[in-house]
């Protein structure tokens, strides 16, 4: 029986992400004895599921319950302002397939389980929070977010379940200085590092509060900002008025969310038994189905104990980690102990602290070693005077160190030779790091490699989560050395004691893991990826990304120039088209404008009123009206202006007026690398300004960009292994692929081939690798979806092999719990035998990842290849960028460089793999990265 919502109800309202990654850091990893599927975050996610409907609320029972839950990473506030969350570090790989079971967790329990496309997770919570406040009732968000904070009051608190503690509306004051009518004010003008929400320069939640407090309100503050007699803090306020402005948006949650569903739909529900319990067998959760069995008076099922994923290689004899017992070497007679037992032993893990994690500014702190397990040591290089919280202590190194230079002179043989192996966790940053004081650290081994050739697809591969999931031990979070936000210091500023703990235990760790995975590579058939994909490419990227590419700041800064005033003139021109000003940049104004005064078809208006004018939705409507259109124009601007031109600027390393991005081997499972701070592999080139911002990237004086990318390198593969005779034999005769596949599908002769059945070809070929569905394909071509889908089947029926690959790659996956790549890489498909939708995407991944991983395979074979073919040339390998590789070469050395390299590219495959079809490679070069592509 459903009872009306209204006064005397109570509606407890559960933020959803809080309690998985809640769970996730909190529990040691699990995996599903059946598949290996990892479930450690649902375990815990469950549990606490189980003790918050069995607690004995009291008076604070609810009737109404939901948890809710972010839908995705794009929401409206990414319109608004694209680097919105740019901050945010990607989620762990072990977490991702654990995200929607969640949901079925939440289900099973019979909860309602609540998320919407397009909206965050506090936005749901703050709708349902005023309509429930509305209408005379009770609201607990359990949640200890501050942005839910502006929600409290009128009967809305907070619980904070971590710290079983409420917060009320004094609390909201003691936490930001003001009540929660005013708290987006003052995170509008502070200022969000975690959101990336810019605020205003310099304030802080202090200032901001006694802001407010003066002046009432952010509106009445900014326009009376000229009052303000401090003279920085002035000026701040009047020249980022408009970022303030936008920050305010970004902060403001909102109440009016469209929902589909209402409060009567979340009153509390007693759990299924035989639907609950099904779940946790699926699971495998042999505990909590006992427990919940006995509290639901029924039988539990028999299920298999469930236990972390420990390595059966794992040394029993090994001492525990004791940071406690670790050395610190202050002398050069106990530096020369830890040489002569390295040179002993035959290898020794290593691990560098310093003051940054960019390589190209930081300075060396300490290094420590490790030799066996348990016996580790901290070399201190470079500790300051002062406490570790003390901001403006001395620069005066700290007492007990070595000097620097006599510690490298020491341990250069022992880097340096080639008969002792150098053991790290992520070796690449250590390596740019004694690159930079003069040494080449070889030959290395890398823990973070080998767990990647491993583990690819089932979990991260960083060392706290290595040490947690094989070792059963949590290392101590730097975090509790540095502090956090603006208040943390550098590692020279940590005292030695707890340094020598912090550092040496990494060096310990690290070689433990060493030596669990390196049977491992034998025993699951991943040496050779290992030896020839990945350890052989870490100096390769070590010496690209430390020399870097230049950039012009003119031209970027033109560029965002250009971008401003182009962007000023759309902005003129839409709001001629429609005949009044507005904010181009509102999603609400620019709907009243499309579909209420210009009467456009397709108008979809939620329950707020407000209408949806995503990309999809401007798209279909651009073809019946040029303002979309324009609007178009003017969000693309937009974000090439912030993401690129003005973000790039800050990249340019002021010694060497150099980029220098880093590249992540173990960011994708298909071996595809990944390149962060800054990301230069998604500059686009599909739009003539997208391609304009390569223009900024140039040669240094008297050289040239060499540009080779390799030709559809991934349609070549498709057609090697799914055996496709006619794609292989127009590849080999040097045939026009997509006007080929036209004329053999829709039966047009090459001489009568128009472009526009050519393009439907290529989309098609494009298509196909990639799964796309008929929706997609309507959506590309812009044509019906039937007609789409009928492309797509006449496809299958010309090139029956590809039906058959995808059907066995699928088949295979499900066998073995993974697909291959030519060259042998593992790509781990854990979710494979999901139902759902998320058996749809996890079937097109398994389809996808051999070709896309095959391909991530070839050009790195052919840049490891690279340094030995280019060695005698003057020129340099800068970029990698999917399938193209970008180098720096003196003007008179060009051809030369295109030759050499395009005769390893194109020979990179071999002899490992003997391709049915030709690899082929395009080159250019020009003055700048956009003439040489």
């Amino acid at each position: 029986m459903t009872t009306q919502f209204g006064k005397g109800c109570h509606l407890h309202l559960i933020d959803g992400s809080a309690f998985i990654f809640r769970a996730y850091h909190a529990l040691p990893p699990l995996t599903r004895k059946s598949d290996g599927l990892p479930i450690g975050a649902v375990s815990g996610f469950c549990n606490m599921l189980q003790r918050y409907i069995s607690d004995d609320h009291g008076p604070d029972a609810p009737t109404h319950v939901a948890v809710i839950f972010d839908k995705g990473s794009h929401t409206f506030r990414n319109d608004l302002y694209g680097l919105y969350k740019a901050n945010r570090e990607a989620m762990p790989e072990d977490l991702r397939p654990q995200m929607p079971l969640t949901r079925e967790a939440t289900r099973a329990f019979n909860i309602a389980c609540q998320e919407i496309e397009g909206f965050e997770a506090d936005d749901i919570i703050a709708t349902l929070a005023c309509q429930a406040r509305d209408l005379g009732g009770r609201v607990t968000i359990i949640s200890s977010d501050k942005d839910l904070m502006q929600l409290v009051g009128g009967g809305v608190e907070m619980l904070d379940a971590m710290k079983n503690r409420r917060i009320d509306v004094e609390g909201v004051e003691e936490k930001f200085g003001v009540g929660p009518d005013r708290v987006v004010d003052v995170q509008a003008l502070a200022g969000d590092s975690v959101d990336n929400v810019p605020g205003a320069p310099g304030i802080g939640i202090k200032t901001a509060a006694l802001l407010i407090n003066e002046y009432g309100d952010l509106e009445t503050l900014l326009d009376r900002a000229e009052e303000i007699k401090q003279p920085k803090r002035r000026q701040t306020l009047i020249e980022h008025r408009a970022q303030i402005e936008l920050s305010k948006r970004l902060v403001q949650l909102d109440c009016n969310t469209p929902l589909d569903f209402g409060l009567d739909d979340l009153e509390v529900r007693d759990p299924d038994p035989e639907t609950l319990l099904s779940f946790l067998s699926e699971m495998e959760f042999r505990t909590l189905s006992t427990r919940i069995a006995k509290a639901l008076a029924v039988e539990a099922p028999v299920i298999p104990d469930v236990a972390p994923a420990a390595s059966e290689d794992s040394a029993a004899d090994w001492p525990a980690i004791a940071p406690e017992a670790y050395e610190r070497v202050s002398d050069m007679a106990a530096l020369q102990v830890w040489i002569d037992r390295i040179l002993a032993r035959g290898y020794v893990a290593i691990d560098t602290e310093t003051t940054s994690l960019n390589e190209m500014q930081a300075e060396l702190v300490g290094i420590s070693l490790a030799v066996e397990p348990g016996q580790a040591c901290y070399i201190p290089l470079g500790h300051r005077e002062g406490a570790s919280d003390d901001l403006f202590g001395s620069d005066a190194l700290a007492e007990g160190q070595l000097p620097r230079d006599a510690v490298l002179s020491a341990l250069r043989p022992v880097l340096e030779d080639a008969a002792v192996l150098k053991i790290g966790q992520n070796m690449k940053y250590d390596a740019k790091i004694f690159a930079g004081l003069g040494l080449t650290i070889a030959p290395i081994d890398d823990t973070m490699l080998m767990s990647y050739a491993l583990n690819s697809g089932i979990h991260n591969h960083g060392m706290d989560a290595l040490s947690e999931r094989y070792l059963a031990h949590n290392p101590i979070p730097i975090k509790t050395l540095l502090g956090t936000g603006k208040s943390a210091v550098t590692f020279d500023k940590v005292p030695i004691d707890e340094a020598v703990k912090y550092a040496a235990e990494d060096a310990d760790i690290t070689l433990r893991l060493w030596h669990m995975f390196k049977p491992q590579l034998h025993q699951k058939q991943v040496t050779t990826v290992y030896e020839t994909l990945e350890r052989p490419l870490v100096p390769v990227l070590a010496r690209m990304e430390r020399h870097g590419i230049l950039v012009d700041r003119d031209v970027l800064s033109r560029m965002s120039n250009a971008f401003a005033q182009k962007m000023g003139g759309l902005e003129a021109e839409i709001h001629e088209l429609a005949g009044r000003s507005f904010n181009v940049g509102s999603p609400k104004q620019l709907g009243e404008i499309l579909f209420d005064e210009m009467a456009l078809e397709g108008g979809k208006k939620g329950k707020t009123g407000a209408y949806a004018t995503g990309a999809d939705v401007l798209e279909d409507l651009a073809t019946e009206h040029e303002l979309p259109a324009r609007v178009l124009d003017w969000r693309q601007l937009s974000k090439l202006k912030s993401t690129y031109t003005d973000a790039l600027q800050d990249h340019i390393d002021p010694n060497t007026g150099r980029v220098h991005t880093s590249y992540v081997q173990t960011g994708a499972s298909t071996g595809r690398l990944a390149s962060t701070d800054p990301n230069l592999q998604n500059i686009p080139v599909r739009s003539e300004e997208g391609r304009r911002i390569r223009e900024a990237f140039v040669a240094d004086a008297g050289k040239r960009l060499v540009s080779l990318d390799y030709s559809q390198i991934e349609l070549r593969i498709l057609a090697h292994v799914a055996g496709i005779d006619a794609l292989k034999q127009a590849f080999r005769d040097g045939l026009d692929i997509h006007a080929m596949t036209a004329s053999e599908m829709f039966g047009v002769p090459l001489d009568e081939m128009t472009s526009d059945v050519r393009r439907r070809a290529k989309a098609i070929n494009f298509g196909v690798i990639y799964g796309i569905s008929g929706f997609g394909l309507a959506r590309n071509l812009r044509i019906p979806r039937a007609e789409a889908q009928g492309f797509i089947d006449r496809y299958f029926e010309r090139f029956p092999g590809i039906r058959a690959y995808m059907d066995e790659t699928v088949e295979f996956a499900k066998a073995h719990g993974y697909v291959q790549t030519l060259f042998g890489r593992r790509i781990h498909t854990p979710e494979i035998a999901a139902k759902g939708p998320r058996a749809g995407f996890a079937k097109r991944a398994a389809i996808n990842a051999p070709i896309q991983g095959t391909a991530a395979d070839i050009i790195r074979r052919a840049m490891i290849r690279m340094p030995e073919a280019i060695a005698d040339l003057p020129c340099k390998m800068l970029l990698q960028v999917h399938d193209e590789l970008l180098f720096e070469a003196e003007e008179d050395a060009v051809d030369a460089v295109i030759t050499a390299a395009r005769e390893v590219m194109e020979g990179a495959a071999d002899p490992a793999v003997h391709l049915d079809v030709p690899l082929t490679v395009d080159a250019g070069s020009g003055m700048n990265w956009a003439e040489a592509h």
